[in-house]
């Protein structure tokens, strides 16, 4: 291999020695927007310049690597028996602020890469690494101190689970297929349907006890600009701060003398666990079966500031109470209902934190042979768009203690 091309004196002087524009730089790279500030600082002064020209391999297939490459300027052409193998025969093409390189120092690349214009990188070298691994539950083989209790609970369901991609995720569907046991593993299959320039997709197949129980699509999206509107818009509701949580309103209604005991004692005996989502209604609410259809949520404490950490813990809220809306036009004194989900989608709009306020406004358009089917949206506090979702749920009449509990559906 041929060495590497000099950048100019005027290049290499801006580079070296105004870290301020690497920072700047490298504040750009979705890749490492996951990270908070201190350890971008550090990057920007440990990585090294290297340049290419038209042509040239930047990196061979077998060859050991030396860290990761962010491009600064140019393009690259990156092929080899892995991708193939995979079932992508088609070649991967990355330009500005795309990266490439393996994040364990060391390790052996698994394809080739060609510079298909003159070429400028930043590179980390391997002994710097460890700065690409924010404090977070994807990066933990144990369970990591000082998390919030929604990042424990998720660290405990899905250890293991890394997340590497310089995409977000922008959507998913979910089917859930049979009904899942609390006492026995599931294993996550995931299968790389496709990585390409601006969307990679992924297919999920959870299984129990052989059986798959769970099947998700989901899209990945590398972040980008683009035309924008927004035609929803937030409605006119109460701030947070003015209204209860559910647990101050439990303690509320078993304070209530206008209250028949009989009612205080019903509620009293119910198991109550508390939720890591705090939610607040914005409607009143009596501890009946129906449910509000509009309330603000956030997760309790603090969340590290990984986006995707953010977008998985939305999905999890989203579905505590959403599919119920659509019972709610339903329910009668005495009638005991079934449900549970058939699928759940979201698309994700914008950039979002959960452990700020946000306002979830659902509405049940339609029920049917035995469906009944929820629109949602969610906004933050200055009135954006965040999210929208749908899920469609089995309702049914209550079966009788005597009849089949196990159905397939």
């Amino acid at each position: 291999m041929r060495p590497h091309f000099i950048l100019s004196l005027d290049i290499l002087a801006v580079l070296q020695m105004d870290r301020g524009k690497v920072l700047e730089f490298l504040r750009q790279v979705p890749f490492l927007q996951r990270l908070p500030g201190s350890s971008l600082r550090k990057l920007a002064e440990v990585v090294q310049v290297k340049q290419y020209e038209l042509g040239e391999y930047v990196v061979r297939e077998g060859e050991i690597g030396d860290g990761i490459y962010f491009i600064l300027e140019g393009q690259v052409e990156i092929s080899g028996s892995a991708s193939i193998e995979e079932g992508n025969h088609s070649d991967l093409l990355l330009k500005q602020y795309d990266y490439f390189g393996n994040e364990s120092g060391g390790s052996i690349h698994q394809a080739i890469v060609v510079a298909l214009s003159k070429l400028t990188c930043l590179v980390l070298p391997d002994s710097y690494s460890s700065l690409l691994q924010p404090k977070s539950i994807w990066y933990a083989d144990e369970s990591p101190g000082g998390l919030s209790l929604m990042e424990h609970i998720l660290w405990i369901y899905f250890k293991g689970l890394l997340y590497r991609m310089l995409h977000l995720l922008d959507n998913l569907h979910a089917m859930f297929i049979l009904a899942g046991e609390n006492n026995s593993p599931i294993i996550y299959l995931v299968h790389r349907v496709r990585d390409g320039n601006s969307f990679a997709t992924r297919r999920v197949d959870a299984k129990q006890n052989g059986y798959v129980i769970f099947t998700l699509f989901a899209s990945f999206q590398k972040v980008e600009e683009g035309f924008e509107h927004q035609e929803a818009f937030l409605p006119h509701v109460p701030a947070p701060e003015m209204l209860l949580n559910i647990e101050e309103l439990r303690e509320r209604r078993l304070a209530d003398p206008h209250l028949s005991m009989e009612y205080r004692n019903k509620i009293a005996k119910k198991k109550f666990i508390p939720w890591p989502i705090e939610i607040r209604f914005c409607e009143d609410y009596h501890f009946s079966e129906q449910s509000p259809p509009r309330y603000w949520l956030k997760v309790k404490g603090k969340l590290t500031d990984d986006p995707a950490l953010h977008r998985c813990v939305l999905a999890y809220a989203s579905d505590l109470i959403f599919g119920g809306i659509s019972l709610n036009p339903h329910r009668r004194r005495g009638l005991k209902i079934a449900s549970l989900s058939l699928d759940h989608s979201i698309w994700f709009h914008r950039s979002v934190r959960a452990d700020d306020w946000l306002l979830f406004v659902i509405e049940s358009p339609s029920a049917s042979g035995g469906r009944g089917l929820s629109f949602g949206r969610m906004f933050n506090r200055r009135g954006e768009l965040i999210m929208s979702l749908t899920q469609e749920g089995l309702i049914r009449k209550a079966k009788q203690q005597n009849e089949d509990l196990n159905s397939k559906l």
